[in-house]
């Protein structure tokens, strides 16, 4: 059976790509975690923003001219959102360990998923990922600090508003251009409270040298692999597979962290995963879009 003309298949170096993006992106949480105790949480977010604008610029070199005044709206509430995401997970993972925070962070988009499913059967994914939720705070406040938790739920919503404005930026703008400026919006808003917050320690070639790698790691790469994956995959594959995130990043945790799970907290990961992959089969292409 063959696809539908102008619709890609699933492809196993497809899914390579989304898989290798995953890991991607949770190894570049887990190194920024590892530089909190040199620099501090706003330095890293600043480094990661800063550099990662930088390098998208030289890539995708965004036209500035002949914008709209609601193209530059969009790209502000981008950027604002990206700032805000990025240095309130960092905070979370200051705070709990890395495959803790994912799996709460990754209820926003689970959330968004099951409200734009409008099924009441992709209501039953919802109280299975908040199963996994009640799960992992079994496992006691001494590994799963109130405040770190909460923090990640925050990220959370700031994480389904990203995935809204880089739809309406995708929309606006080619390629990921828009992305491209809002990056730029990001860096601009947390620079300064990164420079105020680390001083000389952000001009140590180390603390750059890690910047730049959680940078790469976090943004450039990720972000480019998926890029490239989407030409590969159908958008609802993809959508199941970015739905695996919380495994990743509880992977990304013990490798490069040391931060081994109990039994209880992986049962609650794989809670949510199967959460996810479920609100996103349920929503069909109306979720994966």
């Amino acid at each position: 059976m063959t696809a539908p003309p102008g619709r890609p298949r699933t492809s196993l170096s497809g899914v390579g790509l989304v898989l290798a993006a995953g890991f991607s992106v949770h190894s570049g949480s887990a190194v920024a975690a590892s530089l909190f105790p040199q620099a501090g949480v706003w330095p890293v977010v600043a480094m990661r923003l800063t550099f990662g604008a930088v390098l998208l610029l030289a890539v995708c070199r965004p036209a500035i001219r002949g914008r709209s005044r609601a193209d530059w709206g969009v790209v502000v509430a981008f950027g604002a959102v990206l700032a805000g995401m990025n240095t309130i997970f960092y905070a979370a993972i200051e705070r709990i360990p890395l495959g803790a925070a994912v799996t709460l962070e990754v209820l926003g988009p689970l959330v968004l998923s099951v409200v734009a499913a409008r099924r009441a059967s992709a209501w039953l994914w919802a109280v299975l990922a908040l199963g996994g939720v009640l799960l992992l705070g079994q496992s006691g406040f001494d590994r799963l600090e109130p405040l770190g938790a909460a923090l990640a739920l925050v990220a959370g919503a700031f994480w389904a508003g990203y995935i809204v404005l880089s739809a309406r930026a995708g929309s606006r703008f080619p390629k990921a251009d828009g992305l491209a400026l809002a990056m730029v919006v990001a860096s601009v808003l947390t620079l300064p409270l990164g420079v105020a917050g680390a001083g000389t320690a952000l001009l140590e070639p180390p603390v750059l040298a890690l910047g730049l790698t959680v940078a790469l790691l976090s943004s450039v790469l990720p972000y480019t692999l998926e890029l490239i994956a989407l030409r590969q995959l159908p958008t609802a594959t993809f959508a199941v597979l970015m739905s695996l995130g919380p495994a990743i990043a509880a992977g990304a945790g013990l490798v490069i962290l040391g931060q081994a799970l109990t039994w209880s907290e992986l049962a609650a990961v794989g809670l949510v995963v199967v959460a996810s992959i479920g609100a996103v089969r349920s929503g069909g292409r109306r979720v994966a879009a």
